[in-house]
């Protein structure tokens, strides 16, 4: 059962971006998380050789996606020569300003950006009475909240993130920044 008043994850806890995925890595330090936990540096590097390309692709995509957003709100893109380098060197570490969570959304009202990777994850939350916010449908793969700064997008994979997909986040993103 998760518990829903804490974040639970991986990444800094004083996150402004925040990725949503159902399960946690398969590995046992990842399994009975009570709360956010920054990473060391290589311990991306770990979880992808234990866990195997499907983790590779998500901890890749995230990195992509925050090099990708509007530089005028987020600074991702200047921390870094490259979005590998980002990811090696800074993503979900302390002061990253990242989070990978694996419980929903807490949305305070503060000026966090939401990122729920899969259609099917956010509908689960919503089912399970655990995202109590309306979502605009975009079509099959995008909805957006504005107020709460809430984006569903594909899940974290090339095929279904790809980077034509991951311009159109960035730009919802865009739009979420504006409005708030």
């Amino acid at each position: 059962m998760i518990n829903t008043a804490t974040n639970l994850g991986i990444g800094d806890p004083h996150f402004n971006v925040a990725v949503y995925i159902a399960k946690a890595p398969p590995m046992p330090e990842y399994q009975d998380l009570t709360n956010l936990t920054p990473l060391n540096k290589g311990q991306i590097n770990t979880i992808n050789q234990a866990c195997g390309n499907g983790w590779r692709k998500v901890f890749n995509v995230y990195a992509k996606v925050l090099f990708a957003l509007p530089s005028e709100h987020y600074s991702f893109a200047k921390q870094a020569a490259t979005w590998q380098i980002y990811r090696d060197e800074l993503l979900l570490q302390a002061n990253s300003k990242t989070a990978l969570l694996f419980s929903p959304p807490q949305l305070n009202g503060n000026n966090t950006l939401h990122i729920i990777a899969g259609r099917t994850h956010a509908k689960n939350l919503i089912n399970q009475g655990l995202l109590n916010i309306t979502l605009d449908w975009l079509d099959d793969e995008f909805a957006i909240n504005e107020q709460h700064k809430v984006i569903v997008c594909p899940y974290f994979d090339y095929r279904q993130l790809s980077n034509i997909k991951i311009a159109r986040l960035s730009q919802l993103v865009a739009n979420c920044a504006k409005s708030g």
